[in-house]
């Protein structure tokens, strides 16, 4: 147990009363359970709440902030002092929730970064809706939507890893999370790198963002991370094979093919024009921002969906904020109360009226169903799952505009010529490029011609592929391309962490995941990644034994000898493999469809996180 001096602790704190410090001192001591001198600094709001120093909880936080406190998340008793003494010479300075914009700060104390004080209280608020209950978090619920303690909360990454799950079900086996109420700060990385891999794995863009990052309550990181999974979940719904009543927004002369390649905003514009053209009105929205914001377009588009409960009474009212609110009464009649102000309304926000709108197709469609001899034939591409991961690892890389379709956004060129560059800086002579939008077809074709070119510069295979192909979204041309680029990738990283430097084969990768296996105490062994063992999830799990031993708990392991088993073992070995830090975009689908390309891509990204342990 850790001797603490209070004699020595009240000369350090002169401001101090000689009393006090002995105070605190006792008060520090309670919340010190294990004697070690040390606090968590999650439990240090709580600490100063319960001593009774009488300021709001983001005062207590800004002061707590603008405290040095060691990089371990460990709150000691002279820094616990300094922080009361702090509080009552009036605190940090950082601004409190409460206020549209807030500004907070960066890693870097000389940064500030803005952050809308609506959204963290809507994204709040919906974090508070769908995790109410939760076995291993509900006791946090609710969260405060006034106060900026929702950052506070996810720093253990748990309160992530429970939302990705309620966004896209399933995509965290939550068997592999650290869910102690005390956690050390290795367990606390292992929860925050399943969230970070996780997240990346269902479409948002994290690549500014570390476990550290989460730790340290970075709040414009957390919020715009805490955006995306929210996000994803509300835009996942909107698909054809969910809703075959889509069917009815297609235009005159559109194929399906086209109209199933549109990315879900465009999808939630062309329904919301639909139903106002339905009901006979002049307007079309072409934004979540501007074109709502008066309130009319949206006072006709529940009108539409619910004549019998939604008047058109707020058109007659001509000031903003109280049209704004009459609209949200006609939302809570068909309780889609949800994400929207009348302030942030009226505002034209575009997140949180993407969520609005969002939410309202997922409850209350408005779209007949098709008959029986309406429901087009969807078509069936083999290349749909490898086209998801190859959009996901183009994202990865930071290209911009985000990769939705993989098709249709790489007609251009410019997204194959930024992957290019990001893995050989320098190999795009950027002068030759076409940028500004919008590129006719001949540009296009420029820009895909240059990429090809540089494709065979360096050895692909890409016989009799053109420019065209690509501009014309050809799925096995296109797929083939961004599959050789993202397997180079792959294989690239390991070339740079190998003492020998050079390009790792097929068969080399198989000879080290064989090899893991056995270092692990484990006898699984496969002979090419078309192997059929891949199909039980037994060897995936034993290569993870190997490289990290004791990262498999084999109580969760079967022997996968039926489908449901087999499943179950491929998503615990992903969930386990982003746990230790790799970046996993398969599905547990396809390991046990020994999809051997993707197969390829798992068994890759865990050689290169057990080559980096060892350079």
């Amino acid at each position: 147990m850790v001797v603490i001096n209070s004699a020595l602790l009240a000369k350090k704190f002169p401001q101090l009363p000689a009393h006090d410090v002995d105070d605190l001192v006792n008060q520090f001591r309670r919340f010190d359970i294990d004697g070690r001198g040390q606090i968590d600094q999650k439990d240090l709001v709580k600490v100063i709440q319960e001593i009774g120093e009488g300021q709001s909880y983001d005062q207590i936080r800004a002061t707590i902030k603008a405290v040095d406190i060691n990089a371990t998340g460990k709150v000691e008793v002279d820094e616990f002092l300094e922080i009361v003494s702090k509080l009552r010479e009036g605190g940090g300075n950082q601004q409190t929730s409460g206020k549209k914009v807030i500004q907070v700060k960066g890693a870097n104390s000389n940064i500030t970064h803005s952050m809308n004080d609506d959204e963290r209280s809507e994204f709040t608020a919906h974090i508070n809706s769908v995790l109410a209950g939760d076995l291993h978090i509900g006791d946090r619920i609710p969260i405060p939507t006034h106060t900026m303690q929702v950052f506070d909360e996810c720093r253990d990454g748990l309160l992530l890893c429970k939302l990705i799950n309620d966004s896209v079900p399933d995509t965290i086996d939550e068997r592999v999370l650290n869910v102690k109420n005390k956690l050390s700060n290795f367990q606390i990385i292992e929860n925050n790198n399943v969230a970070i891999n996780s997240a990346k794995a269902i479409g948002c863009s994290v690549v500014n963002i570390g476990p550290q990052d989460i730790m340290d309550g970075r709040e414009h990181l957390i919020l715009g991370l805490i955006w995306q999974i929210i996000k994803a979940g509300l835009l996942s719904k909107i698909d054809i094979r969910l809703h075959p009543e889509l069917y009815r927004l297609l235009e005159e002369d559109e194929s399906l093919e086209k109209f199933l390649r549109l990315p879900p905003e465009q999808i939630l514009l062309r329904w919301f024009n639909f139903h106002l053209k339905a009901a006979g009105w002049h307007r079309t929205v072409n934004n979540f921002s501007s074109d709502v914001k008066d309130g009319e377009n949206y006072t006709v588009l529940l009108n539409q969906l619910a004549p019998d409960l939604c008047s058109r009474a707020p058109l007659r009212e001509n000031d903003l904020f109280s049209r704004a609110e009459q609209v949200l009464q006609n939302a809570e009649k068909l309780n889609c109360r949800k994400y929207l102000s009348p302030q942030s309304l009226v505002a034209g926000n575009p997140k949180l009226n993407l969520a609005f709108v969002a939410n309202l197709f997922n409850t209350h469609p408005g779209l007949d169903p098709l008959e029986e001899v309406e429901r087009p034939e969807l078509p069936d591409v083999e290349g749909d799952r490898e086209a998801r991961v190859f959009a996901l690892w183009l994202n990865s890389l930071d290209v911009d505009p985000f990769v939705n379709n993989l098709y249709v956004d790489l007609q251009d060129g410019t997204i194959l010529l930024q992957a290019f560059d990001k893995m050989h800086p320098g190999i795009v002579d950027w002068k030759r490029v076409s940028r500004k939008l919008p590129l006719n077809r001949f540009k296009q074709v420029e820009n895909t011609n240059y990429a090809i070119m540089i494709g065979q510069h360096l050895r692909y295979t890409l016989v009799n592929m053109q420019g065209a192909d690509i501009v014309d979204g050809s799925p096995t041309l296109t797929l083939g391309i961004v599959w050789q680029m993202m397997r180079e990738n792959v294989t690239q990283t390991m070339k740079k962490l190998s003492k020998s430097g050079r390009d790792i084969t097929d068969m080399e990768m198989i000879r080290w995941a064989n090899e893991t296996v056995q270092r692990g105490g484990k006898t699984s062994k496969v002979s090419s990644f078309k192997d059929p063992s891949f199909r039980t999830g037994v060897f995936v799990c034993d290569v993870l034994n190997g490289v990290r031993p004791g990262s498999v708990d084999y109580a969760m392991v079967s022997r996968g000898t039926n489908l449901e088993d087999a499943k179950l073992n491929a998503k615990y070995a992903i969930s386990v493999a982003r746990k230790i830090g790799a970046v996993i975009f398969v599905l547990p689908e396809d390991i046990i469809e020994c999809r051997a390309k993707l197969i390829l891509t798992f068994i890759g990204s865990l050689m290169a996180i057990d080559t980096a342990g060892k350079a």
